[in-house]
């Protein structure tokens, strides 16, 4: 064989056998959503709640909308607590030297500048904690195991996400001097996961922190040895209690003003870590993007309102859903639905609809069927965004749910960038949600209340 036909021989064998990089240039999308997505992680990128670049993202968002041709779009702005990432490390220096993969939690209070230097104890779980004797921990850090596993709807999250939303007041009331948890995710990454924590009314805050997953496993591989542990912790985040958010509204008119509107909403606002292209970019953009198509072949019946609110991560009591209520809550509004889970493909829908909608209900699911879309067990809830109006209100609620399997391998990770984001399924995304629009905005009846949840 000459020289030649063996380098061609080598290059066509290197053609079959060389894997595709991780970090080749991925899949270019194209229409609405994916142009909300691409514009807002480049242009604006991570938007933490109170910051300059949340502002900028309001305008962002303010621009785009009248750009797309959303009438009335204005931005409403509000005061809120939020929280400022600072300079953070941890080290183990018992019994071995091992440097640690942190990040604070939101409301965690700064140690000293110079660390925070403790015995570290170890607790398999919340339980465990919550048994742990009063004053147990005074002088010492905690840490929190778990046992968090990927599942399609997500439902992991409540119980193991309960260890870093009530873990760091439980163990101030201990007498913790700090704790850290094993992060609520599902990935291998050494990738901390940051989120909110909350420290009730008469508990002392105290620095909290997440590790890492394979972090983790390294401390419960110690703990299980039996030896005494010991951490240098800096967290060095603080409260910013007095914050400037706010939410951006548009809407599309719809032909009888007089009927109550139906609200779809997302978060504007993101975690530091990453750009917030999952969570919740995303979000925004498949709610805008449907709503145009639902009009696409006409004004439907009811007017169709977006909802871009500011400030969900940290919001809890005082975040944009909140602040849309308090502004809007006299307001007649029919149906709310939100999108605040990714942008992997939707696998199953639920609702929570008077019975007198029997109909509008069906001509739903006779639209999602041909999407491989299913109704599933449970009553609809909406999300944090519209949570506050379907309370006040008692309405309507659709989900639309996607697939979370990955999901927590992302959430609130430097991972949530935009090659995360696949084009096909973020598409697939506005066609049921703009399949559902065009059935409950036309819809000329009454869209009924819930019905009470049974006791």
């Amino acid at each position: 064989m000459t020289n030649t036909l063996l380098l061609r021989a080598g290059l066509a064998a290197l053609a079959f056998t060389v894997p595709t990089s991780a970090f080749a240039t991925p899949t270019q999308g194209s229409g609405v959503a994916w142009d909300i997505v691409e514009g807002l992680t480049t242009e604006i990128g991570p938007r933490p709640a109170g910051s300059p670049a949340e502002h900028r993202a309001r305008d962002w968002g303010k621009a785009r909308l009248d750009a797309l041709g959303f009438k009335n779009v204005r931005i409403e702005e509000f005061r809120t607590r939020a929280w400022t990432r600072g300079p953070e490390s941890a080290v183990l220096t018992a019994p071995y030297q091992q440097p640690l993969a942190i990040t604070a939690l939101g409301f965690s209070v700064p140690t000293p500048k110079q660390g925070l230097k403790a015995p570290l104890v170890y607790f398999p779980s919340l339980a465990a904690l919550e048994a742990a004797p009063g004053g147990s921990l005074k002088g010492k850090i905690a840490f929190i195991d778990h046992a968090m596993r990927a599942s399609q709807d997500g439902s992991g999250y409540g119980p193991y996400g309960d260890v870093r939303r009530r873990g760091p007041g439980i163990a101030s009331r201990k007498g913790a001097a700090a704790i850290v948890i094993r992060s609520a995710g599902t990935d291998s990454h050494r990738n901390p996961h940051t989120g909110v924590t909350i420290f009730p009314a008469g508990v002392a805050p105290i620095p909290a922190g997440a590790v890492s997953n394979p972090d983790a496993d390294l401390i419960a591989r110690i703990a299980a040895r039996g030896q005494p542990m010991a951490i240098d912790l800096t967290l060095l985040g603080k409260p910013f209690p007095d914050a400037p958010s706010g939410n951006v509204i548009a809407e599309l008119p719809g032909r009888d003003p007089s009927l109550p509107i139906v609200l779809v909403g997302c978060h504007l606002d993101s975690w530091d870590l990453g750009t917030g292209a999952v969570d919740n970019a995303s979000g925004c953009a498949i709610v805008t993007a449907a709503a145009l198509a639902a009009q696409k072949d006409g004004q439907t019946l009811r007017t169709i309102r977006v909802l871009w609110a500011g400030n969900e991560e940290m919001g809890l009591t005082d975040g944009g859903g909140a602040y849309y209520t308090k502004l809007h809550g006299g307001e007649p509004h029919a149906l709310a639905m939100e999108s605040d889970f990714g942008a992997d493909k939707v696998w199953q829908v639920k609702f929570h609809v008077a019975l007198q909608n029997a109909a509008m209900v069906d001509k739903v699911k006779a639209a999602l069927w041909p999407m491989g879309i299913t109704p599933h067990a449970g009553a609809a809830d909406g999300g944090e965004d519209v949570s506050g109006i379907i309370k006040a209100q008692s309405l309507a609620v659709i989900d639309l749910g996607q697939d979370g399997t990955r999901y927590f391998d992302l959430h609130h990770t430097p991972d949530d960038t935009l090659d995360k984001v696949d084009p096909v399924s973020l598409q697939q995304n506005v066609d049921a949600w703009a399949a559902v629009l065009k059935v409950v905005a036309n819809e000329p009846g009454t869209i009924g209340k819930a019905a009470p949840e049974k006791q």
